[in-house]
């Protein structure tokens, strides 16, 4: 029998299924996935259940099976995610921005700060009251990779751990007077209904580049777990990173403010986004 005619199989049988995508609470929070979504369920007649949780429960999530796709923003951990054998098919699709936010009286004088290192020393050196999410999400790896950097090693009275998401964490901010680590979309989302301004800005501000905010998408490698939904996983991938996909991302907005930038169609892509970063074809003997 001859080969099918192109385009009979282009689509997969999928249609009435279920595609679980664990995300993080920036994407889900400030609506966009709400916004986009039905075009996809349309298109391929499945639903998407989005599960917003932090970076590391996304990933924790995806490794005992319970997701078929993770998208996400904390490239160490998505590296070692790929390392384990966990996620396969990686691919970079939109970014925004980490900003310091707090009181507009900005009581340990940070205010247009050019270091995002200087402005954490000069809040620890007045043990200004911070609040961390503390729940290893992406924005959480951020923000302790940023002390780090800063040499400073955040603790006391004036530092609080509140397991919380980024809104969670923005409000406790509000009511307390404290500056915090926020992405600028879900900043933007809650700006109405809190009394924090940004005071240090990230690069898409002309901010300083460490606080750059990208996200990338992984599906769930079915050789590991034989349940994952990697057939719908590879279309969903596959639509999301789609020039019309990538549009609809970058026109959502809230308040006349856009909340993220596409990065997965590029005149020039970067092949560092499908591997492990610090991997090349040389890393391993042949």
């Amino acid at each position: 029998m001859c080969c099918p005619i192109r385009g009979e199989y282009d689509q997969p049988e999928v249609a009435g299924e279920t595609l679980t995508l664990t995300t993080t609470t920036s994407t889900y929070d400030t609506g966009l996935l709400d916004a986009i979504h039905p075009e996809f369920e349309e298109m391929y007649g499945v639903s998407v259940d989005a599960v917003a949780q932090g970076t590391g429960a996304a990933l924790e999530s995806a490794r005992n099976g319970d997701s078929d796709v993770v998208m996400v923003h904390a490239r160490g951990l998505e590296d070692e995610f790929m390392r384990n054998g966990y996620g396969i098919n990686r691919r970079d699709i939109l970014f925004n921005d980490f900003v310091i936010v707090g009181p507009e009286d900005d009581p340990a004088g940070i205010q247009g700060m050019s270091s995002a290192t200087e402005a954490l020393t000069t809040i620890a050196d007045a043990e200004a009251p911070f609040v961390s999410r503390g729940d290893n999400s992406g924005t959480h790896t951020k923000e302790l990779n940023l002390w780090e950097a800063a040499g400073t090693e955040p603790g006391g009275d004036w530092y609080q751990e509140t397991g919380s998401g980024m809104g969670e964490a923005l409000n406790i901010a509000n009511q307390q007077g404290a500056y915090t680590l926020s992405d600028r979309g879900t900043f933007i989302s809650q700006r109405s209904e809190i009394d924090l301004v940004i005071l240090v800005q990230g690069p898409i501000e002309d901010g300083p580049e460490i606080l750059a905010n990208p996200s990338g998408i992984m599906a769930v490698n079915p050789g590991v777990h034989d349940n994952s939904n990697y057939d719908l996983s590879m279309a969903y991938i596959g639509w999301i990173t789609s020039p019309g996909a990538q549009d609809a991302i970058s026109n959502y907005q809230m308040n006349g403010e856009q909340l993220f930038f596409p990065e997965a169609v590029s005149e020039d892509p970067n092949f560092q986004q499908y591997v492990p970063e610090g991997w090349s074809s040389n890393s391993t003997d042949t």
